[in-house]
């Protein structure tokens, strides 16, 4: 009889949910799968010139069924599904629902099948800014900073907000709405079976970093805080949630229906969610004082440090400091930046914009043809901008960009600032407008790292994590050139998958605790950027430029400032 041990981790990103079935004695990637939400990929729900952007819960439902059972059926059916001991999730967030008294989504119940507001409200949604502008104006009246551990400053990317916008514009969600709930707290609840709100146990990571909980205060931040923020939240704190749960606990056990759906045993254990980042550091195996970066459309920063190294400090201006939240027992730091990947996804687009609507009109070439050409070039092209921007050289430097496309989410939250690109010129051209953009987003990546030195918590250097640290050297040699630090490219590809798994084997009891686990089942790094010195002085002076670019904006966008008028 095997002794082999195998986890599954499932980790929901923006755009798809993937699984990964690994192997706890050595972290071995055994099979994935991957599922693009087809609801989302079509655009239903969202309305991006708003930024509204809801998923619906069936999209995570087919995800989730399909990824596990395709994963199974990949690497050897049901010999293999027996020996499946955990299942662990991570998701994106804040991305919150509001959910009946059963822990169903509204979206899943007559009447509310098609109502956006009744579905999760995406991390990416500023549809809140409003909100968020309140909350930190309201939080300013009380005795005790009740933003503190959120690093000072509430975002409309996080949980209050969101629920108090949705609140506030659908009467019939109000009404109906027995509580709110994260993403990563409701599917393991409907992987266990689950039918009692009131018995979600809920992630000690997305209640502290997005919900104003905190240890200190007991649970979340007091009744009188939101009833006098706005009536519309009077009792609703009530309908919540006042423990949480590291993810090293269990949430419970595989429930029937879904054992037989997916064909693993009733013995499976499931464990606490968290978010995607938080996992995905655990799985690209962090350290103290290191920043794991996990970049993709955006990026999450996550930094570790013992509890007492930070007593009495808190980091202004970052999305929050939670024990628990990373690693048990260890102070969990939070920061990020609202857009990366998805800016290079916007200049891709903005570029392509005769392939998307002239290319199919052709009278050379087929409907097929077309296509087929789109798509091959569409694959070459941000390789092809990073080879000729690489190749540009540093002596004509003339353009230089700011990255907030979607806001700016650290240091200090403001989802209402806009980017911006100066010093254009009739020599501008592609490779050119792709260079400042790039250098935009690492400038970006330079002053959340500052931010934490600012105020005396040290970075030793950067682990690199997601899609562009892996597939893009021109953007992470850039990154090492203006950080000044070197960057170490975690080898696991799905490495947030592989953070799930990790929690997931603990949970098993396969490992006593995290650090265990990632000893055991990390996989180690496949290369590192080292700064160039001879770089050095050029970035510092752009990045000088980065910032004072950065403070003009900042000052015109505040409303009563009409930077047009003399």
């Amino acid at each position: 009889m095997s002794t082999a041990k195998y986890v599954i981790g499932v980790d929901y990103g923006t755009d798809s949910v993937r699984s990964v079935l690994v192997d706890t004695s050595n972290g071995k990637e055994i099979s994935s799968s991957v599922f693009l939400y087809p609801r989302w990929q079509k655009g239903l729900y969202c309305i991006p010139s708003q930024n509204q952007f809801r998923q619906h819960p069936l999209d995570y439902i087919e995800g989730l069924a399909h990824t596990i059972k395709d994963c199974l059926a990949k690497a050897g059916g049901q010999e293999i599904a027996s020996l499946v001991k955990g299942i662990s999730v991570d998701t994106t967030g804040s991305s919150p629902v509001a959910v009946d008294s059963t822990g169903k989504p509204l979206a899943l119940t007559p009447g509310f099948e098609d109502n956006p507001n009744a579905m999760f409200v995406l991390w990416k949604d500023h549809t809140s800014v409003k909100e968020a502008s309140e909350i930190n104006e309201h939080a300013t009246k009380f005795k005790t900073n009740y933003l503190k551990y959120v690093g000072g400053i509430y975002s409309s990317e996080w949980f209050w907000a969101k629920l108090l916008h949705i609140l506030r514009v659908d009467k019939s969600v109000k009404h109906e709405a027995s509580s709110w709930v994260e993403h990563c707290d409701w599917i393991p609840f409907l992987l266990c079976g689950e039918t009692d709100i009131k018995q979600m146990k809920r992630s000690r990571c997305a209640a502290g970093h997005k919900a104003l909980w905190a240890e200190e205060f007991n649970g979340l931040s007091p009744e009188d805080f939101f009833s006098s923020l706005d009536p519309i939240l009077t009792g609703f704190r009530e309908k919540l949630f006042t423990d949480t749960y590291t993810s090293d606990v269990e949430a419970g056990k595989l429930s029937a229906e879904w054992a037989e759906k997916l064909g693993l045993s009733t013995d499976v254990v499931i464990g606490v969610g968290a978010f995607d980042a938080h996992m995905g550091a655990v799985g690209g195996q962090i350290e103290p004082y290191y920043l794991s970066k996990v970049m993709g459309t955006s990026t999450c920063d996550i930094l570790v440090a013992p509890n007492e190294a930070l007593e009495g400090k808190l980091v202004n201006g970052i999305c929050g400091q939670v024990n628990g939240s990373v690693i048990p027992g260890m102070a969990g730091l939070e920061a990020g930046q609202s857009a990366f990947g998805d800016v290079y996804a916007w200049f891709k687009n903005l570029i392509s914009w005769p392939l998307n609507h002239l290319l199919t009109e052709s009278e050379l070439l087929t409907e097929a043809m077309a296509m087929a050409l789109k798509d091959e070039l569409e694959s070459k092209i941000i390789a092809k901008l990073s080879q000729q921007a690489e190749a540009l050289g540093d002596g004509d430097y003339a353009e230089l960009a700011v990255d907030w496309l979607n806001g700016r989410r650290t240091p200090d939250a403001n989802q209402e600032l806009k980017g911006a690109i100066t010093g254009l010129g009739l020599g501008t051209d592609a490779p050119r407008f792709f260079r400042a953009l790039a250098a935009a987003t690492c400038f970006g990546a330079k002053s959340i790292v500052d931010r934490f030195e600012d105020q005396g918590v040290p970075v030793k250097g950067i682990i690199g994590i997601g899609g562009v640290a892996k597939k893009s050297p021109y953007i992470m040699q850039m990154m090492a050139d203006v950080l000044e630090m070197p960057i170490r490219i975690h080898r696991f590809e799905h490495t947030c998958a592989l953070g799930a798994a990790m929690f997931a084997a603990v949970v098993a009891g396969i490992y006593p605790n995290v650090e265990a686990a990632m000893e055991a089942m990390g996989t180690g790094f496949e290369k590192e950027y080292q700064p160039n010195v001879k770089k050095q002085k050029m970035y510092r002076m752009h990045y000088q430029q980065y910032l004072g670019l950065g403070r003009y904006l900042e000052k015109y966008n505040k409303k009563d400032v009409k930077p047009y008028l003399s």
